[in-house]
């Protein structure tokens, strides 16, 4: 049947037997529901706390070894390459503060949100993005745990979309408890959509 030529009363009469006709009705943007009505919600202190160490570490340990190159007593160095070691210390200190500052300002700025139908995901100091998976479209989920994940008790959950190797977007900074029931809710998500 064409559905151009579909009229009312044809409308009517495939209602009846059973079918639906097609509708591609428009939505106003006022119907459409608001981002800012998701409940965010925030990652936990120790992740925060873990990469203000991080930062601090690598800075102090670079800046260390710049100055055991610099003092080594086995290969004495020139005073114009003293001079550009200095420069370069105090560079690697200057970045490192800025990296600093950087890490405090945008982990602030990290949040998730969960709901009956999809995960969301929102980041960024300068530029910002939320990214929004539909549960249907979860391939898979994985709960990820690095040396200082597991030294602080956080957990990473990563998000597979259906059709996509690599993860659609990740969420640092949970607490393993949190990570896990996430992880749980999706997966019995999913099984209840293919199964119920």
């Amino acid at each position: 049947m064409n559905f151009s030529t579909l009229t009312n009363k044809d409308k009517g009469k495939n209602n009846m037997q059973g079918t639906t006709a097609f509708t591609n009705d428009s939505v106003l943007n006022t119907e459409l529901p608001q981002l800012a009505q998701l409940k965010f919600e925030d990652l936990s202190p120790a992740y925060a706390q873990a990469n203000r160490y991080i930062d601090l570490f690598s800075t102090l340990l670079l800046i260390s070894l710049l100055f055991i190159i610099q003092l080594q007593s086995f290969y004495p160095l020139s005073q114009e390459v003293t001079n550009v070691f200095r420069f370069i210390i105090w560079g690697v200190a200057f970045i490192g503060a800025m990296s600093l500052t950087y890490t405090i300002l945008a982990d602030k700025r990290k949040f998730y949100a969960l709901r009956e139908q999809d995960l969301s995901y929102k980041s960024g100091l300068v530029f910002r993005k939320t990214v929004s998976q539909p549960m249907l479209r979860i391939q898979h989920v994985e709960l990820k745990r690095g040396p200082i994940d597991r030294k602080v008790g956080l957990a990473k959950l990563q998000v597979f979309s259906a059709g996509g190797a690599m993860h659609t977007f990740e969420i640092p900074g949970l607490p393993l408890e949190t990570a896990e029931t996430i992880r749980q809710f999706i997966l019995d998500h999913k099984d209840v959509n293919h199964h119920g």
